[in-house]
C-alpha cells in the first residue's frame, strides 16, 4: 500500500512539473488517502500484534 501511494505522489510530481495541474491534484489525493490507509492498517496490526502477547 505504501508503495502505491509513492507511485501517485512520483505521478503527481511529474504531472506538476510538466504542468498538468488537475492530474496531478488528483494523483496527490489519490497519494495522500493510500498513506492514511496504510498507517491506519499498520497502526492496528501493531496494536493487535501487542494485544495478543509473546509467543512461548
Amino acid at each position: 500500500m505504501l508503495h502505491y501511494a509513492v507511485v501517485f505522489f512520483v505521478i503527481a510530481l511529474i504531472a506538476a512539473v510538466l504542468g498538468f495541474g488537475g492530474i496531478a491534484a488528483g494523483a496527490a489525493g489519490i497519494a495522500k488517502i493510500l498513506f492514511v490507509v496504510f498507517l491506519v492498517i499498520a497502526i492496528l496490526t501493531f496494536f493487535m500484534g501487542r494485544a495478543r502477547g509473546p509467543r512461548v
